[in-house]
């Protein structure tokens, strides 16, 4: 059966190329983000061995960017606490990149210690989620990532940016495309060179993640943008569509649909990686991934954490071999 689903979505692709060509990009780079915000929700600890093993095999599946752990205190997120440890004992492919997730300036230097080459931060456009989330305002969070991109230019080290709840807010509702631009603008001046905005409770609709995308690049060139959403009501792969429709041409996804939100209960984790390569593969959008060895590796840790994969695409590869 598996195969023959393959053999169909490569007779149809042909179909679709009018169309990729003419408002799709003709390659999209995947952020692979399973073992750092898939991982860190986990109550159970995963041991560092099994950490290893996962970004191991995610970094023989052709992916760009896996982002590989956060250097946050232990004390908030004790999943992350072997982040030295991971750093060190991953094998690093030439040509991939492995991004941390660093807070503020004491987590940058550890992780640049560590040998990270690439660092994250993490913003929100809600008053109330950031408070919750790093326990500050918007306007403090800027100026403590105000430290760590300055640090980081100093050593020619890349910052990425992530803005959360761009769609919704687990306690402000609804928010305002304006409200996104403002702190999308915000981490670009301090010098990242990509905003990835975050659909963290997985609450946005086509129509939604359209109006927050048409304010977004009236202020920043869409070249510089990245969609990273969570599949809480379904809506991810749809949402990620209008987003490539839109100029987006990076897209963060998480193996097996790791991941969810701690300050968000009940939000369902991040959109699966095999299912937008399944996606994109049949839009004829290149990637430069392979669906089987990431199916691989999305089996590998959802066997490890037992329990169902959230990947459709995976579903239906186990489910055939049934």
């Amino acid at each position: 059966m598996y195969s023959t689903v393959h053999r169909l979505l490569r007779i149809n692709t042909h179909r679709v190329r009018h169309l990729s060509a003419s408002c799709l990009p003709e390659k999209v780079k995947i952020v692979e983000v399973g073992p750092r915000d898939g991982l860190q929700n986990e109550k159970t600890p995963v041991p560092t061995e099994v950490k290893v093993q996962l970004i191991n095999k995610l970094s023989e599946t052709g992916l760009p960017v896996i982002e590989t752990t956060s250097f946050v205190s232990p004390k908030w997120v004790p999943q992350m606490a072997d982040h030295v440890t991971v750093m060190r004992r991953i094998n690093r492919v030439p040509g991939v990149i492995y991004p941390v997730l660093t807070p503020n300036l004491l987590g940058f230097q550890s992780a640049v210690e560590a040998g990270a080459t690439e660092v994250s931060i993490f913003g929100a456009a809600s008053e109330t989620f950031s408070k919750k989330n790093i326990n500050c305002t918007i306007d403090e969070s800027v100026e403590r990532f105000r430290e760590v991109c300055e640090a980081a230019a100093e050593r020619k080290i890349p910052v990425r940016a992530y803005v959360s709840c761009v769609l919704g807010c687990p306690y402000e509702g609804a928010v305002s495309p304006k409200a996104v631009a403002e702190v999308a603008v915000k981490l670009k001046e301090l010098g990242a060179y990509e905003i990835s905005l975050g659909d963290t409770i997985g609450v946005g609709t086509p129509g939604s993640m359209l109006a927050m995308l048409e304010e977004v690049k009236t202020r920043l060139p869409v070249s510089c943008l990245a969609v990273h959403c969570h599949d809480t009501y379904g809506q991810a792969l749809a949402n990620i569509l209008i987003a490539l429709q839109n100029g987006v041409s990076v897209v963060d996804a998480s193996v097996s649909g790791l991941g969810g939100c701690p300050y968000a209960p009940g939000a369902a984790g991040n959109v699966a990686t095999e299912d937008v390569v399944y996606m994109l593969n049949g839009l004829g959008i290149h990637t430069g991934v392979n669906l089987d060895k990431l199916l691989d590796a999305g089996q590998y840790i959802s066997e490890f954490l037992g329990r169902k994969p959230a990947s459709k695409v995976l579903q239906a590869k186990l489910g055939s071999k049934l």
